[in-house]
């Protein structure tokens, strides 16, 4: 089967944002690729460190700023160009069914997405051959057999050398 003509696939990730702005957020604000970001929130803390929740809030609000106005600097290392796109997502509180809620949002996105990439978002295909292959290195991995690979014989020594 020939590959779509285009760029499919997102990859999601993330944590606090206070925690992943040292890690990541360099990238997506200064980035030579613009990567689109969601960023989400709740307005009601499930606890009772208000101070904290309304810091975590005023970083979500201000990287979303950040990323639509960005901020000019003669110095490139301080220069946000900004127009990076980004969709804030509000929950009123974390809940069983706001939950639910986001991860039925995202299950549809995929589902649109495959639909106008012309692509099977419920196929196993792009997970089979690793399946495969973590088969065929059970038993490598318990000392009865060798890996055909060998970086993943080397790994597998330091494994058993470690373990």
């Amino acid at each position: 089967v020939p590959a779509p003509p285009h760029h499919t696939g997102t990859v999601w990730w993330g944590g606090a944002g206070t925690d992943t702005q040292h890690s990541f957020f360099h990238a997506l604000h200064q980035g030579t690729q613009i990567v689109p970001a969601d960023f989400i929130g709740t307005i009601r803390a499930d606890h009772a460190h208000e101070d904290n929740h309304a810091a975590l809030l005023a970083n979500l609000l201000a990287q979303t700023e950040a990323f639509a106005n960005g901020q000019p600097s003669d110095d490139p290392h301080r220069a946000y160009a900004g127009n990076r796109p980004s969709t804030l997502l509000l929950l009123d509180a974390l809940t069983p069914e706001s939950l639910g809620a986001l991860i039925a949002l995202y299950e549809h996105s995929v589902y649109l997405q495959s639909v106008l990439w012309g692509i099977n978002a419920f196929d196993q295909f792009g997970v089979e051959l690793g399946k495969q292959v973590a088969n065929q290195l059970l038993p490598a991995l318990r000392g009865e057999a060798q890996a055909d690979d060998p970086v993943t014989r080397a790994l597998l020594a330091v494994i058993r050398d470690r373990g």
